[in-house]
């Protein structure tokens, strides 16, 4: 197999290269901290299994000789997952019917899972550059209404009718459903 380009990560880990650290730090600690807190845990949890899964690529990199043959990021993730999933097993917070294997257990399921996640981000890139497509307005509407507040302060904020706001909020999914089906032709 490959080694993946990602590698660097752990080349950065194993040399304590502190800008690849800092690098880990700033493009995933934020989705970890989301995924636990999402699932049961608190900022500290957050903190804890982005540290411990740190720990634990570095061990399996140095004493292992791991070599990623898939991205860092999904590998890193799964195994922040795996780690909190365990840790509210052993709480006994929750009931885990799967077996987890043990991270010195990698195989042939981890590269799959990341394979799934980097689908799953070709998607949402699909989405995002789709979403650009669209004009001001229909991203601003759009945008708006995401964040989940009530449609009839979001009509207010944007100075428009209820009315007006979901007839243009459902016009504008139609147009980027649109452009999204047209891409994956």
């Amino acid at each position: 197999m490959m080694i993946h380009p990602d590698q660097r990560y752990l080349d950065g880990l194993l040399k304590n290269d502190t800008r690849l650290v800092q690098e880990i730090y700033e493009r995933f600690a934020g989705k970890i901290k989301y995924y636990i807190l999402q699932n049961q845990g608190t900022e500290d949890d957050a903190a804890d299994i982005f540290q411990e899964s740190i720990i634990d690529v570095y061990n399996q990199a140095k004493y292992k000789d791991l070599q990623l043959t898939c991205p860092f990021e999904p590998f890193f993730l799964l195994v922040c997952k795996r780690k909190w999933l365990n840790e509210i097993k052993k709480r006994g917070r929750q009931p885990v019917t799967k077996k987890l294997d043990d991270l010195y257990d990698v195989g042939e399921d981890v590269f799959a899972a990341a394979e799934q996640v980097v689908q799953e981000e070709a998607q949402t890139g699909l989405f995002l550059a789709q979403f650009e497509r669209l004009g001001d307005k229909c991203k601003e509407i759009l945008r708006s209404t995401l964040t989940g507040e009530a449609q009839e302060k979001i009509a207010e904020t944007l100075g428009v009718t209820y009315g007006y706001l979901r007839k243009k909020k459902s016009e504008c999914m139609a147009t980027l459903l649109s452009y999204i089906q047209a891409q994956k032709i």
